[in-house]
């Protein structure tokens, strides 16, 4: 119950933050409430591997906009 709330909270601030670089660390902590949630609320042992491949995903997907804010790659020849 508690990742929900951690969720719900992050999603809320999300939304609510104009500041895009301001955004990024309720972004984060949203994706791992949201694979703690699946792993705890769900009760089937698949659960785990559907919150894992969740957890996996969304650490890509934090780590492309980290980079892309970041700098990305270095582009010059």
């Amino acid at each position: 119950m508690g990742c929900a709330i951690v969720a719900v909270y992050a999603a809320l601030r999300v939304a609510l933050e104009s500041d895009t670089l301001r955004k990024l660390p309720f972004l984060n902590v949203l994706s791992f409430a949201v694979a703690g949630s699946i792993a705890l609320i769900i009760p089937h042992p698949l659960s785990i591997v559907a919150a894992a491949a969740y957890f996996v995903g969304s650490t890509l997907e934090s780590n492309a906009i980290a980079s892309t804010f970041a700098g990305g790659l270095d582009r010059r020849e």
